[in-house]
């Protein structure tokens, strides 16, 4: 019996010693390499990460990045024909020397595009001068970077979260002058600047039923119209509670029958539900990282990364939204100076157990 303990308490400490070398001491398979027979695993990357230690970690991982913040129009174009390329110019740099691909984001959205996009002096713009600029924008934006940005978010959440209408009316300018018609106009534009590139209509909540039927309905539209669109980025911005996987897999089913790529474009998993809407943070609100909400996490990560594998003809690819949890978004969104743990790399760019929970699998052919 003493012999038997004692063979018990090696047992544990070899399975310690393991699990701490896994965490600590062996370098981690590089995420791009688990997925290269499935689909491409992209990064969002902003300016003052191309500026940090962190692109060695990003370069050993991802095959791909997408532009967080740099190539959005109120960035790019502050101020009509006032371009500022910096930012854009220094990631494109980067994916060159790094031989990283580019998922740009994003050219039409209702958010973080300046006034003047919608303003005639005093007045609202009409119409045709609103397709005028979105059009030199699109153009502008694309023929500088046509040789490296392979694909585009081209709109970007255009459709509504209310259940009452399809598109988002009351909260989009871009609506107020035109109507659904800029969203294939946008379509349009961004093809005839580069007929090359892939073209994705992106959105969260997009595994939701309703929002899902709504998005759905949409893409019809343009598929049935002839739009040149290529795909449908499924925004990812989920978290422990959801989406099902009956409703992930329900929603790639449907985007895909109407012949589109499926992209999970800005992945992270929150410790808490969905909110819109900013907000202070409650009392006593912030989750601790316990290994309860940890097995959680990695039970939703596994199953988002199961079922797309399961998928691979149609996913084309998975984006995280950010690298480590010390600087996610989440951490101030929706309620300012929460604590979140959404990523796959600690505070310390460690592995999470998340991270393993996706990348230890048996591959199928």
């Amino acid at each position: 019996m003493k012999n038997q303990i004692s063979l018990f308490v090696v047992a544990i400490l070899l399975s310690h010693c393991t699990t701490s070398e896994k965490n600590n001491n062996a370098k981690p398979v590089a995420l791009k390499s688990v997925y290269s027979d499935y689909f491409t695993m992209g990064m969002a990357v902003n300016y003052r990460l191309l500026n940090s230690a962190d692109t060695s970690l990003v370069n050993y991982h991802f095959g791909s990045i997408t532009a967080e913040n740099c190539m959005k129009p109120e960035v790019l174009q502050p101020s009509e024909g006032v371009w500022n390329w910096e930012q854009a110019d220094a990631l494109v740099a980067y994916a060159r020397a790094n031989n990283l691909k580019i998922h740009g984001h994003c050219l039409v959205w209702h958010e973080q595009t300046p006034n003047w996009f919608f303003a005639d002096g005093d007045k609202p713009a009409s119409k045709e001068l609103l397709f005028e600029r979105m059009q030199n924008h699109i153009t502008t934006l694309m023929h500088r970077y046509k040789d490296d940005v392979q694909s585009w978010d081209v709109v970007n959440e255009a459709v509504a979260d209310v259940t009452d209408r399809i598109y988002r009316e009351k909260d989009s300018p871009w609506f107020q002058i035109t109507g659904s018609e800029f969203i294939a106009k946008a379509f349009e534009f961004a093809n005839t600047a580069n007929p090359n590139a892939l073209l994705f209509y992106n959105d969260y909540n997009s595994a939701s039923p309703e929002k899902r039927e709504r998005i759905y309905t949409l893409l019809k539209t343009l598929v049935d119209s002839g739009v040149p669109i290529h795909g449908v980025g499924l925004q990812g911005h989920w978290s422990v509670y959801e989406p099902s996987e009956e409703d992930l897999r329900k929603a790639i089913e449907q985007f895909s029958s109407l012949g589109l790529q499926v992209r999970i474009t800005e992945l992270d998993v929150s410790m808490y539900l969905w909110e819109k809407e900013r907000r202070d943070v409650l009392p006593d609100e912030t989750i601790s990282y316990t290994p309860e909400w940890q097995q959680k996490q990695d039970k939703q990560y596994e199953m988002i990364f199961r079922v797309c594998r399961e998928n691979k003809d149609v996913v084309s690819g998975i984006t995280l939204w950010g690298l480590a949890d010390n600087n996610s978004w989440l951490n101030n969104y929706p309620a300012k100076g929460r604590k979140n743990y959404p990523l796959l790399f600690d505070e310390n760019r460690q592995p999470k157990s998340c991270f393993y929970s996706i990348t230890e699998f048996e591959k199928t052919p």
